[in-house]
């Protein structure tokens, strides 16, 4: 028998034998366990153009094997995957959340990464999407490192079922996010921003809004049970959400899931009893057609709760007519969190107030401002010393 169709026993220890198929391909044989139904061995096959590259590919998977890195091969894609993972396994994730992250995955992770096999995805391909997406799709760094937290979620979730070996987008370097300071509404144009928005429910939560920081969803979702009028504090428990599939307004848990009391000062109170009057007063104008399930503090003539883009719209035509029409009503958390500073609250005030995970992003937020402030002290500092010199 020639050298090119004998067939040899020759095999690393514990492997099976390797052997030379019709199609001039050698063939490996190896051993992953036991078939729980049947109590056989369950045999795999490598194949290689060569009997020494076919050897030494079974002593790679036994070494493998042997110290328990072995991956046993699957055909599916990273696109599979990532449908897989978005439709199993963001089960505790929130509604808004998890449109989010489909989108990325869709407009995104898909078509860029999809047709890889999971098991090929290695950190180089991943960084060179991520460069990609600033270079040619012109995405911003936070925009990046949003898309990264859902692809890496992903593979954590792979790499914890065994699917791969390790999380390859641990390796990459995400591009530096430029934190810009922070845009705010004017000190004098408050005066002129709370005449503009007016006494009806809109100018209320703007109001509210502008003296307590809340964000605007937490605005939205607020009840009348979390408030203590006389106690002169506001539970902040819930937000208000879209489920998009169910149409329709319900309460979802917080942004990082940990209610937080405020107390705000006592006119913020006060506007709140007024708006409580005039929706008291709206229910019993509205007579049966009144709707108020979620006793929502924030609605309608008819107690439905408020629309997010008609707050924006009311906001904005607020804005341009006071001279600001770029400001955001996200700026007015922002406006808060600054005039709190000036006032003199200190730094873990703030963040408890605002609800920031920790007191650093809080003054990484805003360290422009406590910067202002410590050379205003630098300067009073001064004038006492002046003072006290001569």
């Amino acid at each position: 028998m020639t050298k090119t169709t004998r067939k040899t026993n020759r095999k690393p220890q514990g492997m099976g034998g390797v052997c030379l198929r019709s199609d001039g391909r050698w063939q490996g044989t190896y051993t992953i366990g036991t078939n729980p139904g049947t109590g056989k061995p369950m045999k795999k096959y490598v194949y290689a153009p060569t009997e020494k590259e076919c050897v030494k590919k079974l002593k790679a998977l036994q070494s493998e094997i042997d110290n328990g890195t072995f991956q046993q091969p699957n055909r599916i894609t990273v696109g599979q995957w990532m449908d897989v993972w978005a439709a199993e396994y963001l089960g505790g994730v929130k509604p808004g959340t998890v449109k989010t992250y489909k989108v990325q995955i869709r407009t995104h992770i898909t078509p860029s990464l999809g047709a890889v096999k999971l098991q090929k995805l290695t950190p180089h391909a991943i960084q060179a999407f991520y460069n990609g997406l600033q270079r040619d799709k012109g995405l911003s760094p936070k925009t990046i490192k949003n898309i990264h937290g859902v692809l890496h979620g992903a593979l954590e979730q792979a790499a914890a079922l065994d699917y791969i070996r390790f999380n390859p987008a641990d390796k990459c370097k995400l591009p530096r996010i430029e934190r810009k300071e922070v845009a705010v509404l004017p000190e004098d144009k408050i005066s002129a921003f709370i005449e503009q928005a007016g006494q009806d429910v809109y100018g209320c939560l703007m109001y509210v809004t502008l003296f307590t920081g809340l964000r605007e969803s937490e605005a939205l979702g607020l009840t009348w049970d979390c408030v203590d009028f006389e106690g002169g504090s506001i539970r902040i428990k819930q937000q208000l959400q879209r489920d998009a599939a169910a149409d329709a307004y319900t309460l979802g848990p917080l942004k990082n899931d940990k209610p937080r009391l405020v107390t705000p000062a006592p006119t913020v109170m006060q506007r709140l009893w007024a708006e409580r009057v005039r929706q008291n007063a709206n229910t019993q104008k509205a007579g049966e057609e009144w709707q108020n399930p979620l006793n929502l503090i924030f609605t309608n003539d008819f107690g439905k709760n408020l629309i997010q883009r008609t707050v924006v719209k009311k906001f904005k035509d607020v804005a341009a007519a006071i001279g600001v029409p770029d400001l955001r009503f996200h700026d007015l958390r922002h406006t808060y969190a600054v005039n709190a500073l000036q006032s003199g609250d200190d730094i873990k005030t703030v963040q408890d107030t605002l609800g920031h995970h920790t007191a650093a992003f809080t003054l990484d937020t805003y360290g422009h401002v406590t910067a202002r402030m410590k050379q205003a002290s630098a300067e009073r500092m001064e004038r006492f010393i002046q003072a006290n010199s001569k």
